[in-house]
């Protein structure tokens, strides 16, 4: 315990030095690398250190920084209330926005680590090989994860590789094909390297198969419908390890649809739960008034499940209800990153755009039989292509909303954030899209202009 104690303290001060790695020379780290990598239990320390930076961080922690948070209200499913988030809301981001800022600095911070981790591993190491094997796989997955966002979010991003700052300082921008070929590359490592046995009694590290559902995920954006289905599908078949739960128990800790979870920081609840559920007038984000009260179709389980509502002297407003605490020192629940549901539309999409449309209705009314619905197979069997990959987008949304701005993304991939936004947000143009990169980061690193 010393031992992960004193780790912790080195590599905070490690990550504390990467605010500004993009410009600044980090630490001489042979101190930390010793330190870090002299045996199994401060190894699997360093990793473990990456899930709480991003549990706690602004970018993963569900919090009003998170991506949750801002990608939702940058598509229509949230409503933002401070200044800084009202500039997502209204797709007017600042290049001095502070929240921007944040989910750059926070989100490249982790990928420091990520290849801290992977150099320190391929330089000198007291670990033992399973061990090794398993952080090394971790490390580029979560290194993709990251990235996955970064290039969905900004568009052309610096592809930091190393923590070198002669390099990293002076990086030049590289395109979204680029980043997805790196992306790919660390995930088929990954894949690899991790077995489908968790390394801890519980979800919160990721292993194979969150590998390969953001494996499904990254083929489904690149259009690659043959192995969006086919890992999508990998998962799905695990249906010992893997199931739909009832609707309120989708979110709790280690549920059988979690395939990934972070695991809260300071002995909490999720910070999902802490900024989502309203006891007042709300001050951060609430759902979309439209979206709560008419975006479900009739006897679908999941707004009398997943959104309630708040009504004061002031009005009422509709909030997520995925995760149920709000506050406690009793942990019940985990904030979710990768779960079952969406490995079961992402097929669905694959199977459509493949034209098989029975095997694509299959995995759809997986999903709508859970919330309720009638099925399409018997609501619309002969439904044509075109209609039933409307009807996965609509499921996506109601299944998925206020979880990782997946509303955002699913726009943007499908070339229809104009078509929807430009008539409900006033000043929308095509370019807003992608955020922009912050201006401390442009002016320090010429590059990025």
């Amino acid at each position: 315990m010393k031992n992960i104690t004193y780790l912790l303290i080195l590599l905070s001060c490690l990550l504390c030095s990467c605010k500004q790695f993009l410009d600044i020379d980090p630490p001489k780290s042979s101190l930390v690398q010793e330190s870090v990598y002299q045996n199994d239990e401060t190894a699997t320390a360093a990793i473990l250190g990456i899930y709480s930076s991003m549990a706690g961080n602004g970018y993963a922690g569900g919090g009003n920084n998170s991506i949750t948070a801002i990608a939702g209200l940058s598509s229509d499913e949230l409503t933002g209330f401070s200044t800084a988030l009202q500039e997502f809301y209204t797709n007017q981001v600042s290049l001095t926005n502070g929240t921007l800022k944040s989910l750059y600095l926070g989100t490249y911070q982790n990928v420091f680590a990520a290849n801290a981790i992977l150099e320190g591993l391929s330089a000198k190491s007291g670990v033992t090989p399973p061990v090794k094997s398993q952080i090394e796989g971790e490390a580029h997955f979560v290194r993709a994860f990251i990235y996955f966002y970064l290039t969905n979010l900004f568009g052309n991003i610096p592809l930091q590789l190393t923590t070198d700052y002669r390099v990293t300082r002076l990086t030049p921008l590289s395109s979204t094909d680029k980043v997805y070929s790196q992306i790919l590359t660390d995930l088929k490592t990954a894949e690899g390297l991790l077995t489908d046995v968790y390394p801890s009694t519980e979800k919160v590290r990721p292993n194979l198969s969150a590998v390969q559902a953001l494996l499904a995920r990254v083929y489904l954006y690149r259009k690659d419908w043959i192995n969006a289905e086919k890992y999508a599908g990998m998962v799905i078949a695990k249906s010992g390890k893997y199931s739909l739960p009832a609707l309120n128990d989708v979110f709790l800790k280690n549920s059988s649809e979690a395939i990934w979870q972070l695991f809260p920081t300071a002995n909490a609840n999720t910070r999902e739960g802490g900024m989502f559920i309203l006891t007042n007038t709300p001050i951060n984000v609430t759902l979309e008034q439209s979206f709560a009260t008419s975006g479900f179709e009739s006897n679908d389980k999941r707004p009398i499940n997943w959104i309630k509502s708040f009504s004061n002297t002031k009005g009422t407003w509709y909030h997520p209800f995925k995760y149920k605490v709000r506050s406690s020192t009793t942990v019940s629940e985990y904030s979710m990153v990768l779960r079952l549901a969406e490995q079961y539309l992402i097929r669905a999409e694959a199977r459509a755009k493949q034209n098989d449309l029975d095997g694509s209705i299959a995995d759809l009314d997986k999903i709508r039989g859970r919330a309720g619905l009638l099925l399409i197979r018997d609501l619309n069997p002969g439904i044509n292509q075109t209609n039933l990959l409307k009807a996965i987008l609509k499921e996506r949304k109601t299944e998925l909303f206020s979880e990782w701005g997946h509303r955002w993304l699913d726009l943007k991939r499908t070339d229809q954030a104009s078509t929807v936004l430009a008539p409900i947000k006033m000043g929308w143009q095509d370019t807003d899209v992608f955020y922009p990169l912050p201006a401390d980061e442009i002016n320090r690193n010429p590059n990025l202009n």
